[in-house]
């Protein structure tokens, strides 16, 4: 006998005479896929370490019914824990791992809360899993998200359709505040007036120290039209699932940076490429002369 990650075991008649039983198997002790598994049973929602009798088989979701053939045994399994150096995440394991990491959740806590093995959580985040709908329902109700945001069902939808609290709370953030969460490097919006002097909003990737934010453009682009202006930058997260989320807003004057030892100081700092591509050294500096924000969650019931 031999299982996935995710497959379901089913133990047609037990010993004690008890009706079929059946659970995900959520735990692999062997690479090659043999027992014993780590089983969340169905009915109890208990996991447990099952050593499978002749009463029990493996129902592997991609090859049919309960009643489909052992047909996993020719085919490669994954380990439990995914040797270092051999990740290869699909797009599910890379929102999963983004949103643990937004929520500042080690992967045993959130398998905890999720009521998976650590092992089954690394797979998913480490390999292109298609974990069980209910694994996956489990998984983003411990993120505090939905199945459909983790599948990328929410990609061109605009954020912020979420139902609002019924008792939301608005907070004015310190500056302190603010530079934590503009947090060294990410997406932002810079406004800006367009060569024919409409205004836009542009979105770049930023780097932010020294309460300077900074973004590499091109010249001639629409981004660059804020060097030598005061400019508007901000930055801002939602959360959905929630129903919460802030917002950051830098003012400040905008500049070409043509020092070359602080040109080189950025490169070597930036967390990553401008996601448009192409040739963009263009590096703009805003200072930022204020900075506010605001935080929007549910009212404290004390």
């Amino acid at each position: 006998m031999r299982a996935h990650l995710g497959d379901q075991l089913v133990v047609e008649r037990t010993r004690s005479g008890q009706p079929r039983r059946d659970g995900e198997i959520v735990g692999l002790r062997h690479p090659d896929g043999t027992p014993p598994y780590e089983v969340r049973w169905s009915d109890t929602d208990e996991v447990t370490l099952v050593y499978p009798g002749p009463d029990a088989h493996v129902h592997h979701l991609e090859h049919g019914g309960p009643g489909a053939p052992d047909a996993g045994a020719a085919r490669t399994v994954p380990p439990a824990v995914p040797s270092a150096g051999a990740a290869n995440p699909g797009d599910l394991g890379r929102r999963v791992a983004a949103e643990r990491r937004a929520r500042g959740l080690g992967r045993e806590e959130t398998a905890r809360r999720a009521g998976m093995s650590p092992g089954y959580l690394a797979y998913l985040e480490e390999q292109p899993a298609d974990p069980s709908v209910t694994a996956l329902i489990r998984l983003a109700d411990a993120l505090g998200t939905t199945a459909a945001a983790l599948r990328g069902g929410g990609f061109d939808l605009p954020p912020g359709q979420g139902v609002a609290l019924l008792r939301p709370q608005l907070h004015d953030l310190g500056p302190d505040e603010c530079r934590a969460l503009l947090s060294t490097h990410g997406i932002g919006r810079v406004a800006v007036s367009a060569p024919d002097g409409r205004p836009a909003v542009v979105p770049v990737n930023y780097e932010f120290y020294d309460d300077t934010i900074a973004f590499r453009t091109r010249p001639g682009s629409l981004p660059a039209a804020a060097v030598g202006t005061e400019v508007a930058f901000e930055v801002d997260h939602v959360d959905d699932a929630l129903s919460q989320g802030w917002s950051v807003l830098a003012v400040g004057p905008a500049s070409v940076v043509t020092d070359p030892r602080a040109v080189h100081g950025l490169v070597e700092r930036s967390h990553t490429t401008p996601w448009p591509g192409g040739e963009r050294d263009l590096w703009v500096s805003i200072r930022a002369a204020t900075l506010t924000g605001r935080r929007i969650t549910a009212a404290n019931p004390h």
